[in-house]
């Protein structure tokens, strides 16, 4: 019988390479139809259908090119074929059973390796996999994740997004985690921020428009300070948020930086994106100026060299999801819920003396701050020991949770690694650049006067009168420092809390 193909072609190498490319053909055209009758496109869908089949694919091309070179070789040495395919005679009984049976076999094997490729693209698709499947390493960024106001939006959404390009761009990159993982050679913390994260206008600004933010938002602060009696300062900001429409409301407040005709862009000096010398503004009309850093002052040739970034929402919101929050803000929010007995002396301070002490593992951590917190009051108050034991019980109860939430040594994580720069109270936050120290060519400076970006209409500590007024109330420090306050960033101080 005449061959359709060169006798080169009939080897068990070539044959074997042709079947393995004819199976990640049919799973990559199955895998497209899937996608192209899917409501919603799957980020992980490239991984499969324009990564890893594709690559079998040419693999199998590559087993059945080296056969037939290796075959025609054989031949032209004038040595017999290495392979005699097998003569199938449908009127012999044998011959009919064994070749319902292969190709049987042959048609289940597709449909499991269909239905196991696309279980497959499910699970790599989800939060578990994400968050779980290198649990050590991610398990700071997964249970934060989990306490965050994005919980319910998917790990891929953001990291990823749909399409296969920007999927192949972050997997490109991520290829050295693996091995990183696979060896143990992965850093700890994990750096950030991340370089190869997909643009905010095309993950963030799919539910949140700039060009909608408008108007003030309320916000309610409510602190104790680190004092026996845990005094209670209350501050209440009426908050500019502004925004990109001028039909909708003003367009002066903080998000003016995200005002489609305004452009930002800024030199950081540093990874983290903290410190940063030079800032450029291009207006609507098209005037751009440039502010310099007089604290770090950098020529035009240094500039010059430093990395660029268009400022979007992740320069400010930096950390949307994975957020490891500062001890004492935490303190203050279980205490202002009443989770943590505010009567209880001195608890704002050990709560945070507790929670900030270095511990080797989260479960010594765990016994640790039990144990601190009990001989405390047994040492310190030992009425309020005897007397208020299930305060103190469910107080530490509330800590440990913090610390679970927020501390992860074995990984070296905790706050201080990950500023994050909304306000800046902990961090630089907007003093990054909001400083004062940011001076333009026209004289013109980066203001760092407090009813830029907020108003205060109402201040109160407990053992004080509440001030009030709705056209806004100057700013007091609770603790006397004088005016250390109106030159000193709230960082400097309040990052050893």
């Amino acid at each position: 019988m005449k061959r359709a193909l060169p006798s080169s072609f009939y080897n068990s190498l070539t044959l074997a390479g042709g079947a393995v490319a004819a199976v990640s053909f049919g799973l990559v055209l199955f895998l497209m139809l899937l996608e192209s009758l899917s409501a919603a496109p799957k980020p992980y869908m490239g991984v499969i259908a324009f990564v890893l089949l594709p690559a079998i694919l040419v693999l199998g091309l590559l087993l059945a090119l080296v056969g037939v070179i290796r075959e025609h070789r054989r031949l032209r040495a004038g040595r017999p074929s290495e392979m005699h395919l097998p003569r199938v005679d449908m009127n012999d009984p044998r011959h009919r059973r064994a070749f319902l049976y292969v190709a049987g076999g042959l048609i289940l094997l597709l449909l499991f390796s269909a239905f196991g490729s696309y279980q497959a693209y499910e699970h790599t698709d989800s939060d578990q996999f994400c968050g779980e499947t290198c649990h050590k390493v991610m398990a700071p960024e997964y249970t934060a994740y989990q306490y965050s106001a994005h919980a319910r939006v998917g790990c891929v959404k953001c990291h990823i997004g749909p399409g296969a390009d920007w999927f192949v761009r972050s997997k490109l990159s991520g290829t050295y985690q693996v091995y990183a993982t696979l060896f143990n050679k992965y850093p700890r913390p994990i750096p950030t921020p991340i370089e190869n994260l997909r643009p905010a206008q095309e993950t963030c600004e799919q539910c949140h428009w700039p060009m909608h933010f408008y108007s003030e938002k309320l916000l309610v602060n409510t602190y104790f300070l680190q004092d026996e009696h845990n005094t209670r300062w209350s501050l209440n900001l009426l908050v500019k948020i502004g925004g990109g429409n001028s039909e909708a409301g003003p367009t002066s407040g903080i998000h003016w930086h995200m005002n489609i005709a305004n452009q930002v862009t800024y030199a950081p000096a540093d990874s983290t994106r903290q410190v940063i010398p030079w800032v450029q503004v291009r207006r609507p009309d098209g005037s751009v100026s440039v502010y310099r850093s007089s604290d770090n002052p950098v020529s035009d040739e240094e500039v010059a060299k430093l990395p660029k970034r268009k400022m979007d929402c992740i320069d400010c919101h930096n950390r949307p999801t994975h957020i490891y929050h500062p001890p004492a803000r935490s303190v203050d929010h279980v205490m202002a819920l009443g989770w943590v007995d505010p009567a209880l002396p001195s608890i704002k301070s050990l709560a945070v003396k507790a929670l900030e002490m270095p511990y080797a593992t989260q479960q010594g951590a765990l016994d640790s701050i039990g144990a601190f917190i009990e001989e405390s009051y047994r040492t310190q108050y030992p009425q309020v020991a005897a007397t208020q034991h299930a305060a103190i019980e469910q107080a530490i109860g509330e800590v440990r949770k913090i610390y679970a939430r927020n501390y992860f040594p074995e990984m070296q994580v905790s706050w201080r690694r990950f500023p994050d720069n909304i306000g800046h109270m902990y961090y630089p936050g907007c003093f990054r650049c909001h400083d004062g120290k940011h001076l333009s060519e026209e004289g013109k400076v980066l203001s760092r006067d407090c009813n830029t970006c907020h108003t205060i209409l109402a201040e109160e500590l407990s053992n004080d009168k509440l001030r009030l007024s709705l056209d806004g109330v100057e700013y007091k420090h609770p603790v006397d420092i004088g005016d250390a306050w109106k030159e000193t960033n709230c960082s400097d101080c309040h990052s050893a809390q």
